[in-house]
């Protein structure tokens, strides 16, 4: 991309490396998220799992990788699934 002013070369070069750092961010909440749902089958601590996907989760809505509603579903969701697991391997 052959931008010709200095000022949008600079904002190019922030804004791939900004995306590296939100993909990559997303990417970890996705794996935990799921380590988390997982720790149920596999008898893990699972309050441990999940604070700490939350908590993920906040640090990357305090930021501007993820809306805060996008954070309140992302989370509501995980707990959803967490109960839904505990409760299929209880009944």
């Amino acid at each position: 991309m052959a931008l010709r002013h200095k000022s949008a070369q600079k904002r190019h070069r922030q804004s791939l490396k900004r995306r590296a750092l939100n993909r990559s961010k997303k990417s970890t909440i996705k794996t935990f998220t799921k380590k988390a749902v997982a720790a149920v089958s596999a008898g893990a601590d699972v309050a441990a799992a999940q604070s700490l996907a939350e908590s993920l989760i906040d640090k990357a809505a305090k930021g501007s990788t993820l809306h805060k509603n996008a954070a309140a579903r992302k989370k509501s969701r995980l707990a959803k699934a967490i109960n839904k697991a505990q409760a299929a391997q209880q009944g």
